[in-house]
């Protein structure tokens, strides 16, 4: 049964330096629950008061069962005593591990961080480690998070990397339920804001970094994004870096400073490191690449590579030529927990990502595609690859951007629209406190209007429906954002929405 003493949790915070003060006297006092939102206390609980605090929440925990409470500050409207710290992010994460006896022990992690293709790396790897243990991987991701195997294991996930209390309580949830391993997207926020703090993983993947998440609410230098994003490789035992991204050398020696040159991984589609001057350990080239088929060599460059035995040739059941780099990490990755090349070679080949490039082909209309892209990088990415597929059909993209944060995101989608497509319906994305016509119109200021025909649609399943029916055979259809979201975020509430894929699943049927 999970819990925790006050005696543990002076111990652990004095331990970290983070202990200010603590109110309470008996050290055999016994937390049965831990929590930071005050509807979910009951009796035996500490409460933790982090994020945009309020008072009245404290009172709210109280009056539930609180018996004690960690922040930052004392709080005066509540007779239950406080533990001080001098970080509550922090403290909330040592605590939720230790209250839940360190349930990363017992769940292999491999992680993912990058500005793009996290997501598709991490249901690779999880397609084909659930061929080796038996569908016993855990899945934390941006889409979904899975801590079992039954229907009820599988809920939506709200965050790429939960708040530490929610991420401890899923792994443990997945140890509880027998799950082998763990395949999880790290953001750079999660760093930024500790939620993973203290967590350290077997394998730490770095697969690119691109200017994003760089605004007031989030990131406020370049420098600041790259240097949470390399947190991760500190904290790994092993580490993979993608040589075809950009700043591999800070990357490389933020490996360096903590890890042993055997256990770093070096992939690419060249056969040297141009930036350090030394060899890739797996070198990748495409040897088909259409939207129905998708095939690279692997082939490894130096000796601790060549033990891993994976070297041949692989089907990629996901198309785009930039997903091959993805799976290009997911195969070593996996490689690295034990699967076998069959594994590999099946998993890759029958791997879906629900949201990203699903296709929907049309007999007397262009074909849809429906893909997550939110970013420069991403969009770009996936215009790059339509165009060169049809490069006479006419490339029609419906986006927006979210409100309230990514601000840089605006200008990068308007210049990877006008870099490929011939038409843009901007409409709203999650607005949040933001109005999507503002936010529609700086996308629109870094599109050239004579080379791009843009238009302004609020209502986002109407801006897709015009797309959509207005298609001609050989135009191309991209539907960029949203994918399966359920849900826009507009003034603090989750307003239910059919998501994107539905919308162009029953508009494709129609026609």
């Amino acid at each position: 049964m999970a819990q925790i003493t006050l005696d543990e949790i002076l111990t652990i915070l004095k331990e970290h330096h983070l202990l200010v003060d603590s109110q309470l006297g008996d050290l055999s006092l016994n937390f049965k629950q831990i929590a930071y939102n005050s509807k979910l206390v009951s009796g035996k609980c500490l409460f933790f008061c982090k994020g945009n605090f309020k008072p009245d929440y404290l009172l709210a925990a109280q009056s539930q069962g609180a018996l004690a409470y960690v922040s930052e500050k004392q709080y005066d409207n509540v007779v239950i005593p406080g533990i001080i710290v001098t970080n509550i992010q922090k403290s909330m994460s040592l605590l939720s591990a230790a209250f839940f006896g360190y349930p990363q022990n017992g769940l292999p992690t491999i992680a993912f961080t990058g500005t793009k293709g996290k997501t598709t790396s991490a249901y690779f790897t999880k397609s084909i480690l659930d061929r080796t243990y038996g569908k016993k991987v855990a899945l934390f991701s941006t889409i979904n998070t899975v801590v079992g195997t039954g229907a009820n294991d599988v809920v939506k996930s709200s965050l790429t990397t939960p708040e530490s209390l929610d991420l401890f309580t899923n792994m443990n949830s997945a140890v509880k339920n027998g799950m082998s391993h763990l395949v999880m997207e790290v953001s750079s926020q999660a760093y930024k804001k500790n939620r993973v703090y203290g967590l350290h993983y077997d394998v730490g993947v770095f697969l690119n970094i691109s200017p994003d998440h760089i605004g007031r609410n989030e990131h406020p230098t370049f420098a600041d994004y790259l240097h949470c994003k390399e947190q991760l490789l500190v904290n790994a035992n092993i580490c993979l870096l993608n040589a075809d991204g950009t700043h591999i050398k800070d990357i490389y020696y933020a490996a360096k400073a903590t890890t042993q040159p055997e256990n770093i991984y070096i992939y690419g589609r060249t056969a040297v490191v141009s930036e350090l001057g030394i060899p890739v350990d797996f070198q990748y080239t495409s040897l088909e690449d259409s939207l129905t088929n998708n095939k690279i060599q692997l082939t490894a460059n130096t000796d601790h590579a060549k033990r891993l035995g994976i070297d041949g040739q692989y089907e990629v059941g996901i198309p785009g030529d930039y997903n091959e780099g993805n799976a290009v990490a997911a195969a070593i990755t996996s490689a690295l927990m034990n699967a076998s090349v069959d594994d590999i070679r099946n998993g890759l080949a029958h791997t879906t990502v629900p949201g990203r490039m699903e296709i929907y082909r049309s007999k007397s209309h262009g074909t849809m595609y429906v893909d997550y892209a939110h970013n420069y990088g991403s969009l770009h990415s996936v215009l790059n690859f339509l165009k060169s597929q049809a490069p006479k059909g006419k490339i029609t993209v419906i986006t927006g951007s979210t409100g309230d944060k990514g601000i840089d995101r605006r200008e990068g989608l308007g210049k990877a629209i006008n870099e490929f497509a011939d038409q843009a319906y901007l409409t709203a994305d999650d607005p949040a406190t933001e109005d999507p016509k503002v936010i529609a119109a700086k996308i629109a200021d870094h599109i050239d209007k004579k080379k791009v025909a843009v238009s302004y649609i609020a209502d986002r399943k109407t801006a897709i429906t015009k797309a959509v029916t207005e298609s001609q055979p050989g135009d191309v259809v991209l539907v960029a954002g949203k994918g399966h979201d359920a849900f826009q975020k507009i003034n603090g509430q989750n307003v239910p929405y059919e998501g994107d894929a539905a919308i162009v699943a029953n508009l494709v049927k129609g026609l």
